[in-house]
């Protein structure tokens, strides 16, 4: 008879945190426990299987300082796990008020932590909250590497549309008017070149201010090398305009960017087709120096047309009254026109020996 009036305790595993109390009750087969806190006291009861066979078990804690009394409980198969946040963040010396530990109390060494390592763990989780404010605030790396992807991929897609038209227009006018279509090239494309031109500035700037990886100077050089050939050479001599190496030059370039700019499309949606990955890494090999060339047979044409136009000549102020002809920067511009070809051809050669290792060299 006294065995069945003598209240049955379970086995309590307990921890703590600066701001919470861990409470873990070996106690399986749990169903609707009453868990309570009031005046600072734990109260427990619940039918489950303990070390005392299938039983009612209950037990009280009266804490060492002041407790929330909302216990938040969770029941698994094997035990009952509760959660009391203290009043105030600190640590706490024991759990109980009573300095003798109960009998069936005993530290759960699984979640036990000392109190250093406990602020360490504090001092974290408040950095990893800060840090998703921050990132709530600014926008996540995920989204910005999205929204950085979109751009580029726009960007990448009108630059393609752009050289497409006018390589697809120049080789229809090509199949069908032969020879005669080259004198009249400028004025069938020019206005798109100017556009596909002016908008390469922003691949620089891309470059410059990090949002690519690619070198800024091979980008500067091609900018700035195109840029002067077409507003200066071709857009300021009406005479330029009608000769046949404009059609050459305007070629080789829209047959190098349609390759270039669908391959960083694709880059940009994570795709990799190989024979497009293939063409433009290699392509360059023999249209790269042919443009140049082109651009160089058409300085050397404008040569002539200058002088004879004086057009940007000037005179240098007294006491030098020295005439400067424009044909004498061209002269100069001649020279770094493969100056910047070999810079830009060793940074793809550089970047195709990458891709495709020492073994594929094309060229040595």
């Amino acid at each position: 008879v006294a065995m069945e009036n003598q209240v049955l305790t379970p086995h309590v595993y307990w921890a703590q945190r600066h701001r919470e109390l861990y409470l873990r009750v070996e106690l399986s087969d749990v169903q609707n426990p009453a868990i309570s806190i009031t005046e600072n006291v734990l109260h427990f009861k619940a039918q489950g299987h303990g070390a005392k066979g299938d039983n009612v078990y209950e037990f009280h804690l009266e804490f060492l300082d002041l407790v929330k009394p909302e216990p938040v409980y969770k029941l698994t198969q094997r035990q009952v796990n509760i959660t009391v946040q203290k009043k105030v963040s600190q640590w706490w010396e024991r759990l109980t008020k009573q300095e003798k530990r109960p009998l069936f109390l005993a530290p759960d060494f699984d979640r036990w932590l000392d109190e250093s390592d406990a602020e360490m763990e504090l001092r974290a989780k408040e950095e990893e909250r800060l840090n998703k404010l921050r990132l709530e605030s600014e926008g996540s790396p995920e989204t910005l590497t999205n929204l950085r992807k979109g751009y580029l991929f726009m960007y990448n897609l009108v630059q393609f549309l752009g050289f497409s038209w006018i390589f697809v227009n120049l080789t229809v006018r090509f199949c069908i008017l032969g020879k005669e279509s080259f004198y009249d090239t400028f004025h069938t494309v020019a206005d798109m070149m100017y556009f596909c031109q002016m908008l390469a500035v922003v691949e620089t700037i891309n470059a410059a201010i990090g949002v690519t990886t690619s070198p800024v100077l091979p980008s500067l050089i091609q900018l700035l090398g195109r840029n002067f050939i077409l507003f200066i050479i071709f857009g300021t001599m009406e005479e330029m305009q009608n000769k046949a190496v404009v059609f050459f030059v305007f070629y080789l370039w829209s047959a190098i960017e349609i390759f270039r700019y669908s391959f960083y499309m694709l880059t940009c949606i994570d795709m990799d087709w190989k024979v497009l990955t293939w063409l433009r890494y290699t392509l360059w090999i023999p249209l790269y120096p042919l443009g140049c060339l082109a651009e160089a047979i058409s300085v050397i044409q404008s040569i002539p047309i200058f002088n004879e136009t004086g057009r940007f000549s000037f005179t240098l102020p007294y006491p030098v009254k020295i005439k400067v002809r424009f044909s004498f920067f061209l002269q100069i511009y001649l020279i770094m026109i493969f100056l910047g070809l070999y810079i830009n051809f060793r940074h793809l050669y550089k970047q195709r020996r990458r891709r495709y290792g020492q073994k594929k060299k094309k060229i040595h």
